[in-house]
Parts: C-alpha cells; structure tokens; sequence
C-alpha cells in the first residue's frame, strides 16, 4: 500500500483505507439539521423525560390515587436526573478550563447550558461597490482577496524586479555529504509527533488525529515507511498542497469588509505530523547553531512575550534614574505572514548551511500552494498563494521567524530591538533628543530598507512611537519618518498585552485591566445563582482560569507601580472571592484569601516575579541573564532612593533574606540531544512480583542474592539521596570505597537521589573496568530517565549525556532497582552516608527545586502575616492557612464560610442600614455567631440536645470537621435564614 510508485498514491491508499476504517467504526451524524439542545442532555435524561410523559398520559386518562403517585414518582426522578447530568456536565467542562479558555467561550458554555444559541450567520460582503448575500459568492470573495494579498502583484515595483532577479539563481540544496539531521525518521519521532498534537479541525482529507493515535504498532510502522519515502525520494504528494481555509474575522472589524478576516488555514493531520517531525530537527539545528537572535522570543523553547517587556521596563527604568529620555518604536508590519518572500526563506536556510532532505522538503513544502475557502457547508473555487505561509501549518511560525529575525541584524550598536514573531520594538536613550531622533531615523531607514529588499512593508500609519521621559521642562516630540510620513507619536502604547506610558506609572495598564476584569466578574454572578454552576470549587477554578490570569499576565512588570496604584485591582480580586465564596459583603478581606485559599495580590505578584526571574536564569541564552545592574547604575539607584528598581534587582532585595540570596540556577538545556537520536534508557527490577509491604525482608534479601549471582560479573554500584531536619545529601557506595555530599537545603531528595547517579557515573569515567551495574531504591528517578521529554529533570538530562558518552567508550552498565530498608547492605550503607553527609558541593540549583521552596516561601509568610492578625474572627477557628473542602451544596457551604467568618446578615447588616447593632434581650450583647453559638444561655438547652454538649468551642462547630447537627441547631433557633 504504501510502497506503490507514486507517493501521491502511495497517500491517497492511506487516506483511503483510513477512510474506509472510519466509516465502518465510527458513526456520523446525521445531514439534517436539528434543534439546538442543551449539552447536558443525555440518554438517561430522554429516558427519563419519556417515561414521565408516559406517566402522565396514563394519569390524565385514569385519574386514580395509584396513577398520580406513579406520575410524581417518575416526574421526581426525572427532575433529579437533569440536575445531576448539568451538575456532571458542568464539573467535566470546568475541568478543562485553562487560563487561554477566553470568557466568550464560558458565556457561550453558560448559555448553552440554559438552552441559548446563537446560530450562525453568514455575513454580506461588500467587495468593489458590489454586494455579496449568496454563501457560494461570499466564498470565491473571500478566497479572491486572500489570494491578492500573496500575489505578486501586492508588492512593490522595486522589490518585484528584486526578487525576479534573485530567483533567477537556484538554491542548489543537494548535499555532498550525509548531514545527520537528513537521516531517516525513527517511530519515536513519530509516536512523539502524535503525542504532542491536539485535536484540530481535519483538512481536505478529513483524517483526524485521534485515527492516527488509534493505529496499531503494523500500521504506525507502514505510516513510517510513508514519511520515509516522503522524506528520502524527496517529493511531496500533491494532496498536500491543498488546504482549506477558514475565514475568521479579526476582532473588532468590519465584518462586510473581505481584507478584516483572518485565513486560517485546515491542512491534511497526516501531512501536519509529518510536518511536527521535521519542524523538531529543523528546530534542533537553528537553535545548536545559533541562526535565532536572542532578541526574538516568539516560539522558543524557555521565551515568552514576558522576556520582551522586562527588557523594555528594564530600559526605561535605567532611563530615568540616569535623567535620560528614551524613544521607543513599535512597528507594523503589514500581511507579514502572506507576504513572506519564500524564496528569501530558502535562501535564509542555504546561507546558514542547510543542505540535502531537510530544506528540499521545506522548498516542496512551500511550493505550488493552493486554497478553497469554505463558508458553511460551500466551497469556494481553487486559488492560488504565490507567496507567503500558510497560516495554521506547523512549519509555518519557524519558516516566519527564520526570516524575519534577520531583521535585527540590520540594527546600529546604539539602538536596541526585541521581536516576538514580529512585534518588532526598537528603542534608543539619551540625554540630547536631537541625538536620539538622528539615530532612531538612522535605525529606521535601515530597517525600510531590509524590508524593501525582503517584500515586507512597514506601515508608518499603524506604528506608533512614545517617548518615555519623566523631565518637566518642555521638549517637542521626536519627528521619526517612515518614506517621509511621520510615526505617530502616542503617550501610551499597548505592547504585548501590556499598556507602557510615558512615565511609566502603568496607571492606563490598570484602568483598563480592571475594566476587563469587572466584566468577566458578571460570569461568577450568573453562575453563583445556579444550582449547576455554583460550587466553591468550580467558581475559584473559573475565577483563576478567566480573570486571575489576566491579572497574573505581565504582573512582574506593571507591579513596579506605586501601590496606589495597584490596589485598583484588589478590588476585582476582592469581589471576586465574595463572589466565590458566598462571604457577607462586610468580611474582611484577610479572612476572604484564607477561606478560599488565594494569596493577597501583593504577595501574589512577588512570587510569580520572583518565579519568573530564576526561570529566566535557567535559560542560557535568555538576554534577561545579562541585565544585571553594573557598579555605577547600583550606586545612582542608591542615591536617588525614589527611583524604582527594574525587575532583576527587586527580586533580589525580595530574596535578600532567604536561602535563595545569591544562589545560581543550573540551565537547563533543551536540546541536548537531536530528535533523531534520543538516548534510550531501560532497568531491571527483580522483585516486581513482589509487594514490599507484605513480603518478609529475608525474602526480599534472598530475590537480591540471586540477582547478584546471574550478574555477579558486573561491578555493583549502590547510591541513594536523603532529606530530613533541612539537611539533603547523597550517597555513592562502591565495592571498596564511598562518595558523600551535602548538597543545598532547598535541594529534594528526588534531586538528591539524581545527584547520586550523576556522581557514580562521573566516578566510572576513571575506572579500568567496563561492567557496571548501579543500584538506586528511587523507582521516580527510573522512570524519569526512561521517558524522556522536554520538561525532564536537568540532572537527569547530564545523567543521560554522561551515560551515552560511557557507552559510547565501551562501558556497559545497567541500572537495577532495590527497595529500601529492608537489609540490603549495600542499599543501608548508601542511606546511611547520605544522611550524615558533610561535605558541601557547591552545586547550581535546578528550577525545579528553587519553584518549590518559592511557593513554601511565599506561603510561610502569609501565614506570619495571618498570625499577627489574632483578633480576626476567623483566626479562632482556622489558624493556619491551609485549604479546606467545600460542601458540596452550596447554600449550606455559603452559611458555613459566614460562620466561619464571623460576618452574617443578622449580626453586620446594619452597618449598611445606619443602625445599631443588634443586641442579645437576655444578655444584653451584642449578637456574635460566637454569642449564638456557644455562650447564649437562651439556647442552652438546644445545644445539650444537638450537640450532647454545653461547653463547647467555635472550632468545635465550624471547625474543619465541622459538627453535623450544627445546621439543625440554626433551624432550631431560627437563625438558619438569617446568615
């Protein structure tokens, strides 16, 4: 099948047989359109709705006693399964929320919920004072216009006798010798391809993804020969070439106007596979041989838009304590992934020396593109794109990026840019404007004519510029021209999601986060009155998902602000925990964060800042590790007290107390190995028939003694890792010596266990034998070594390079697993010297372990701070701030957390009547919950007979295991309805 002649055959069989496997085993929907329902609906809920109606009809034509029993036993039933299926459906897609779930995608889940839908509406085109109503027009339209952006004809007259004139010299890619990355592909590369890939719309071919997980090892392997094929014969099967594009409208344009829609861009999953394989090698050798610039940070192993916004605050920051204007340039570069010149791409990756399968694959993989555009269940006619990259292709980001980052290269030494993709910023400081204007013009003509030479155009109208200045006197703005039409000069600018103003007070940054945040708040409103959607527990998912993340996102540079400020959106996190919770609106705010367990925002902030700056540090070549302040910036920051500090030396004052002061982060190297060569790891473990905790030691002894024996030619290695008291150490035993170290407190034994293994293999690089065996009792370190991924422990990444270099000489060795404490001598000895290690190695911390003492850090001064505040209601009954479960109905959890609280209707609604507070008539106190629950003598008698007990404590009845009549003794009293 797929070793036919032709590889575009040799496909269309797998398509086809695919195909058929599909319409043989999983049933389609059917054609006819149908009303809308409501998601939770199921077949228990149809069966139930039917035999209620049955019920009913009985019951209406024989009214008997027994027939209406019957009627109201079924319609109950009914009732109850209804609101177990929305209550079931409702956990199961609040589950899967993340922070990218966008609120239109909760509202549209809402609303489905309660049987609202919106149906879809094909939009009126109006293209050339004509328009367009009928699907099949709106198609071929739309697919016009797309096709018009990418045509030649859309660049200029220059460039266009540029690029005929390049292209008339061929990229010759053929290689004269075998390259490693043009090896072919192994089915680990394969199985990882489909493991990382998620469930998107099928292409033309309508395969899935799940039908490519769901092969068998037979046919995977055939799928392999495919690829291989694809890959060494270098030709590309035409059905590849096709895709179908989906038009989105960009938000907030005119939806009429054919150039506001976005062309994603549906390709075949199979070829999307096989592309994810290639852009993993392709990957692999830009970043071993450094073809990215630092600066550009879009879609790179360890960046993220976060890198390019500190570097700014950075920038500015050290600005303004030098008394310095700084000009920035925010560019726009307009259709930049349709008009991406593909033979400039090619010409990129030759020129970095890329040669032989890997770039003829790209060159086919770029050419002779085609399009249908589909509007509902119409098709448009085929088009053409000449030039540019397909939008929702895999390659098409890194192919973008490889190109436009040369961009930076075009930059003077005085000038300084960053890139995302291609957000393209540039800034330039110093204390003559004249200066700073002439070498910004400088940067930017340079930058216009790369483009020119390139097919990219800057928009002079879409780009903005500010000046960043805190100086009072008057100064004009910088005149900075693009082809003589001048950037606009703004006093704000939102970049990467995140507001800068002039001065730098991120007060627009925060209106305007605020104002987003108050209406996603209407999404917890609507949801805590519903019986479905209104548990403690999905309420703070959804709160953290769609609006606690909004707020996280960029908190490490806009919580520089003066804290006026910031306490703008203490509010929205303060209403929003009300929400969650169901607290009286009178509670104090400390009691809301220890009942629904959120950090106060300000703590908040420090601890993903100081996240943040080690995770940077764990990058090697993230420019964020080279902002460190120099002697003399330190020394004026010292002198001019009011100026704040950029991002790196706030953490360090933040830190300046805890063991994290001055410690180094051990990098982490994302491409130690190629794709194409991942070390393979295996173990022995004899006594996997066997349960530790029921098998006798002795026997465990004697499995081991055995094992011994069958590799009895093996130099037997025994290394372990403890932790206890703050001391973490490791332990290597060999047959005549011992190794310990003491490593860092905030070490884990998990990393002390690696450590371990990391220092035996060290030791048998210097050994004469070449047979070894180690043995470890951390089955977790096992299985990390043997499944290897990009999120691997960094000491397991030196573990596994260390061990391919061994054996690589020569050496064998095996790993074996023991279990510990059981009488295995070599296993004791190890923990032993582990636990009483005292030599220090000073060793670089890796992220992993620093990310968890953060988090304990962060939450150990909470609770300092919680400890000092004795006299809050709440603190009587939970001291420490640990989590506690919700009740799973929520009108009975709400009551509880007032209880808790201290704060109810009846006992703190007048303060927002004017009134006093209410007063006990037979003690004359005032009503507390701690008045109404154990010191009233008038209720005396109902808490003997609820609670069996008179002396009684608020821990006692709203504690964490809370007393299971207290709601019975509230109904009694009467006080239930008025918490």
């Amino acid at each position: 099948m797929v070793s036919t002649a032709d590889i575009t055959e040799a496909v269309q069989n797998v398509v086809d047989c695919l195909s058929n496997a599909a319409d043989n085993t999983i049933p389609k929907c059917s054609p006819r359109l149908r009303k809308f329902r409501r998601p939770w609906w199921n077949e228990a809920c149809r069966d139930s709705r039917r035999e209620e109606k049955r019920l009913w009809n009985i019951f209406r034509r024989y009214p008997t006693t027994e027939n209406h029993v019957a009627f109201k036993r079924a319609k109950a039933l009914a009732r109850r399964i209804r609101r177990r299926s929305q209550r079931e459906s409702w956990i199961n897609f609040v589950s899967s929320i993340t922070s990218s779930t966008s609120s239109k995608q909760l509202w549209k889940k809402v609303k489905a919920a309660n049987g609202i839908y919106h149906e879809f509406s094909i939009p009126v085109l109006n293209a050339g004072n004509v328009t367009h109503s009928d699907p099949l027009d709106i198609a071929n339209t739309l697919g016009h216009a797309f096709a018009q952006v990418s045509a030649t004809d859309s660049y200029s007259p220059d460039f266009v006798a540029i690029k005929n004139r390049s292209e008339r010299t061929p990229l010759r890619f053929t290689a004269r010798n075998t390259l490693p990355y043009n090896s072919e592909f192994r089915m680990f590369e394969l199985e990882t391809a489909l493991s990382r890939a998620h469930d998107t719309s099928p292409g033309p071919d309508g395969i899935t993804y799940n039908m490519l997980r769901h092969l068998n090892t037979t046919s995977l392997s055939h799928l392999l020969i495919l690829f291989n094929r694809i890959w060494t014969e270098q030709k590309y099967p035409s059905q590849w070439h096709e895709a179908t594009v989906i038009p989105i409208l960009k938000p907030g344009k005119d939806p009429s106007n054919p150039l506001h829609y976005r062309p994603i861009a549906l390709t075949s999953c199979l070829c999307k596979t096989f592309e994810r394989m290639v852009n993993a090698r392709l990957i692999y050798e830009l970043e071993k041989k450094g073809c990215i610039p630092p600066l550009q940070s879009g879609f790179r192993k360890g960046r993220s838009t976060v890198d390019n916004l500190v570097l700014l605050e950075t920038q500015i920051r050290n600005a303004f304590v030098k008394r310095n204007h700084l000009v920035s340039i925010f560019f726009d570069i307009e259709k930049a992934y349709d008009r991406a010149w593909r033979y400039g791409i090619l010409s990129t990756l030759f020129n970095f020396g890329f040669r032989g399968n890997l770039p003829i694959f790209l060159k086919n993989f770029l050419s002779y593109r085609t399009f249908r555009v589909r509007m509902g269940n119409f098709y448009s006619n085929h088009f053409i794109q000449t030039e540019g990259v397909p939008q929702g292709s895999v390659l098409s980001v890194t192919l973008f990026i490889i190109h436009l980052s040369q961009i930076l290269n075009c930059l003077p030494p005085y000038v300084h840019g960053s890139l995302y993709v291609d957000d393209l910023q540039i800034s330039c400081q110093g204390s003559n404007m004249n200066m700073i204007e002439r070498q910004l013009q400088h940067a930017v003509n340079k930058l216009v004519a790369w483009c020119d030479k390139n097919g990219h155009t800057i928009s002079a109208e879409k780009s903005r510029c500010v000046h960043f200045c805190r100086k009072r006197n008057i100064h004009l703005d910088p005149n900075i021209q693009i082809r003589n039409a001048p950037i606009p000069v703004v006093n704000e600018i939102r970049f990467l999601g995140v507001i800068f103003d002039r001065k730098l007070t991120f007060l627009p940054h925060t209106l305007h986060l605020r104002k987003k945040c108050e209406r996603s708040l209407n999404i917890l409103k609507v949801l805590s009155r519903t019986s479905w959607g209104a548990d403690r527990t999905s309420l703070l998912r959804i709160y953290q998902a769609v609006i606690l993340s909004r707020i996280d996102y960029g908190c490490m540079v806009y919580g520089s602000a003066r804290p006026t400020v910031l306490r703008r959106l203490d509010t929205i996190h303060h209403s929003a925990l009300r929400i969650c919770t169901g607290a009286f609106r009178t509670s104090p705010v400390e009691s809301l964060y220890i009942m629904s367990h959120q950090l106060p925002l300000h703590l908040r902030r420090q601890k993903i800042s100081a996240l943040y700056s080690f995770r940077a540090q764990s990058v090697r070549k993230n420019p964020i590790n080279q902002l460190s302040l120099p002697s003399i910036l330190r020394r004026l920051y010292a002198a001019r007290p009011s100026h704040i500090l950029p991002l790196c030396e706030r953490t360090k004052m933040l830190l300046h107390d805890s063991d994290l002061n001055n410690v180094s982060v051990q990098f982490f190297d994302f491409f130690t190995f190629p794709p194409w060569d991942i070390p393979q790891f295996s173990f022995l473990n004899p006594f996997s028939g066997f349960d530790k905790s029921s098998t006798a030691p002795i026997t465990l002894q004697q499995l081991f003694h055995h094992h011994r024996y069958q590799y009895s030619s093996f130099v037997p290695i025994f290394t372990d890792g403890s932790k206890s008291d703050g001391h973490v150490g490791c332990g290597v035993v060999f047959p005549s010596d011992t190794l310990s170290y003491r490593l860092h407190t905030c070490c884990s034994v998990f990393t002390a266990e690696l450590v371990a293994i990391f220092y035996a293999l060290q030791e048998i690089l210097h050994s004469n034998q070449r047979n070894f065996i180690i043995y470890t009792d951390s089955m977790s370190a096992l299985e990390t070594l043997s499944h290897y991924d990009n999120r691997i422990h960094p000491v397991a990444l030196e573990i596994l390079s260390v061990l391919q270099f061994l054996r690589n000489k020569g050496f064998n060795i095996i790993f074996c697993w023991v279990p510990s404490h059981v009488g295995i001598s070599g296993n004791e000895t190890a923990d032993i010297i582990a636990r009483f290690a005292s030599d220090f190695l000073p060793r670089a911390l890796p992220y992993c372990d620093i990310r968890k003492f953060l988090i304990s850090h962060f939450l150990s001064v909470w609770q300092q701070k919680w400890n000092l505040l004795t006299n809050n209601k709440l603190y009587s009954v939970k001291p420490s701030i640990g989590l506690w479960s919700a009740l799973p109905m929520r009108e009975l959890d709400v009551k509880l957390t007032r209880l808790r609280i201290g704060h109810t209707r009846f006992t703190h609604r007048h303060l927002f009547l004017g009134q006093r507070a209410p007063r006990c008539p037979t003690c004359q106190a005032d009503f507390t919950v701690q008045h109404i629950l154990i010191e009233c003598p008038s209720f005396k008698c109902h808490r003997e007979y609820h609670f069996n007990s008179s002396s009684l404590t608020l821990q006692d009845l709203v504690g964490e295991k809370y007393h299971p009549n207290i709601f019975n003794f509230l109904k009694a009293i009467g006080f239930f309805m008025s918490i």
